[in-house]
């Protein structure tokens, strides 16, 4: 298709805690949400002469040709979801946040792509609940237009853009208030602390002045994250979810109700030459007083042991009696090879890598990595899940020869895992995934995974999808809850996939193909769930819509492939690939 460059509004929403609105009532919410659009969002795009461009689960890409229409738009909207959220308990309520920018894009078919585009979704992140951010051209646009304020919230920095955005928060009534902070300062819906200690570590901020040394600060975050996470008492809120609130400027209290934490760990990194600078502070999410805060200098020599330190510092605040050898024994180094780890943290950047050129970037990366040290077992383990991905989405040159690699990747990893609950949850992950395999070796693998590190939701994600691949449905919809409670501002487009197999399996055709549908749009270029939707939709007599998603899916990647051998029952097999056959025959 042809592209054409033009000046236009590009509007971005989606749904604040959508991930655990989701968790607790995913038909009600899913109900509410498409009523939203049907009665309100949809009609109000239309009057003020919008274009819906795509919609992404909770969210809404939306292109105006008047900057006056986006923002009036916005507001209509927001004041009437604010008045039918009125009577509706604050952690029941469904509320938008929205970005608006004006800016250059790319039209290519019906979508919209470019910095404009970009600029529009950070802003979105930066708005609260009900909130809507504009950047300063359409303030400027619009200030004398319009019968509502605007508070300048200064210069942000956000990610992906070079430039600080200068952010702009819309006041809905007509007279400016009080300043507030970018993200937690409404009164929002709220999660119960859990019944043992909890910690959420937020994304450190990168003090190097260097963009390309963020993904340096992410590692150090997750390595902090990995150690605490091997606390069993201890709750910790998975990377994803923290990561949330990246390039934002928050309120400790109102992460603590959103992430259900008593503790939040904030701090930065400063990378210059050899040396580092760790700092870092703990913080009562429920009084906001500051409990512990240090500095940790050192080479980058020695760059494993300040992670410790900083570990072993935090523990010792939660809990005074804990062992501070305790973290030490489980925090084992991942390998001595620094340019290793830098190349590994490099590869894990875009993870999940939903499409094959991801994929295939992640593993070049990590066998990079492994040329430097072949004993790095976290490095071999993630390669041999890429391996294993490319194949059953059938995107690998050579599928033998990648479930060849993957066996024998995961086998060395195994061997070097040591207590490692990371690699062993990707060798089971590999494992479960070959056919070839007996399903109780790598349950096996993933229940030791778990009892070293119960709070990590990827391990609980992973285990709930082999007792899917082992036909035990039910277990894995107890397990995917788990991990969606760990992770609750997680992207759940993976784990929606894996909870639509189950009910599948279970001839819950109505609730699998709402939860496949969700995951399709959350990953619009990975194939899997458009082979389940499919399947599903056939079964349930939606030929039509099964051949439309037959469709969609050749762009993306081919019809059969070899993750259907994976289903150990046989009947399970059975039930996708008819499914699967019934769709493509009807599209041919």
């Amino acid at each position: 298709m042809s592209q054409t460059r033009r000046l236009a509004a590009i509007l971005a929403a989606d749904v604040a805690g959508y991930s655990r609105l989701m968790g607790e009532d995913e038909e009600g919410t899913l109900a509410r949400l498409k009523a939203i659009r049907r009665e309100l969002a949809d009609p109000k795009v239309k009057e003020h002469h919008g274009r819906i461009v795509k919609t992404t689960g909770d969210g809404l890409l939306l292109e105006f040709a008047s900057v006056v229409d986006a923002v009036r738009c916005a507001v209509e909207v927001q004041r009437e979801m604010a008045e039918r959220n009125a009577d509706v308990p604050p952690d029941r309520r469904l509320e938008l946040r929205m970005g608006i920018n004006l800016g250059d894009i790319i039209k290519d078919g019906r979508d919209i792509f470019g910095d404009g585009v970009n600029v529009a979704a950070r802003l979105e992140a930066l708005a609260e609940p009900g909130g809507i951010c504009v950047s300063r051209v359409v303030r400027d646009q619009v200030r004398d237009k319009l019968d509502f304020a605007f508070e300048d919230m200064g210069e942000q920095q956000v990610k992906n853009i070079a430039r600080p955005v200068r952010v702009h928060r819309v006041l809905l009534s007509t007279q400016p208030g009080p300043s507030k902070p970018l993200v937690g300062t409404a009164t929002g819906p709220s999660l119960a602390l859990p019944d043992k200690p909890s910690i959420a570590v937020l994304p450190f901020q990168n003090m190097s002045g260097e963009p390309e040394q963020e993904y340096f600060a992410d590692g150090m975050v997750e390595e902090i994250i990995t150690a605490l996470s091997r606390i069993r008492w201890l709750f910790v809120i998975a990377r994803n979810s923290s990561f949330t609130y990246k390039g934002q400027a928050i309120d400790v209290k109102q992460v603590g109700r959103e992430l259900g934490v008593r503790y939040v760990l904030e701090g930065s990194v400063r990378k210059a030459g050899g040396r580092v600078r760790i700092t870092a502070q703990l913080i009562d999410a429920q009084s906001s007083s500051h409990l512990w805060a240090d500095r940790f200098d050192g080479s980058l020599e020695d760059v494993f042991e300040l992670q410790d330190r900083v570990a072993i510092g935090v523990a010792g605040i939660i809990e005074p009696t804990l062992q501070a050898a305790e973290i030490r024994r489980s925090s084992e180094r991942p390998t001595s090879d620094l340019t290793a780890y830098d190349i590994y943290l490099r590869a894990l950047a875009n993870f999940p890598w939903p499409s094959r050129a991801r994929r295939v970037e992640a593993l070049s990366l990590f066998e990079q990595a492994i040329a430097r040290d072949p004993n790095f077992a976290l490095a071999l383990s993630w390669a041999a899940v890429c391996h294993t991905r490319l194949r059953l989405d059938g995107q690998a040159e050579d599928p033998e020869t990648s479930r060849r690699n993957a066996r024998s990747l995961a086998q060395q990893a195994l061997a070097l895992a040591g207590g490692d609950p990371g690699v062993l949850a990707n060798v089971a992950l590999v494992l479960g995934d070959d056919e070839g395999v007996e399903i109780s070796s790598a349950i096996a693998l993933i229940d030791r995974s778990l009892a070293l590190n119960p709070s990590s939701a990827r391990a609980w994600f992973i285990s709930g999808l082999l007792r899917v691949l082992a036909g035990e449905c039910d277990k894995a919809m107890e397990q995917l809850q788990t991990c969606l409670r760990l992770g609750p501002r997680d992207p759940v487009g993976v784990p929606l996939y894996v909870m639509g197999l189950a009910n599948l399996f279970s001839r819950h055709f109505i609730d699998a193909a709402e939860k496949l549908a969700l995951s399709v749009r959350a990953y619009s270029g990975w194939p899997a769930p458009y082979r389940a939707l499919a399947a599903c939709y056939a079964h349930m007599g939606r030929l039509n819509d099964a051949r439309a998603v037959i469709e969609q899916l050749r762009t993306v990647g081919p019809v059969m492939a070899s993750e259907i051998n994976r289903f150990r029952r046989a009947e399970d097999r059975e039930l996708f690939l008819s499914g699967l056959r019934l769709a493509a025959g009807e599209a041919q």
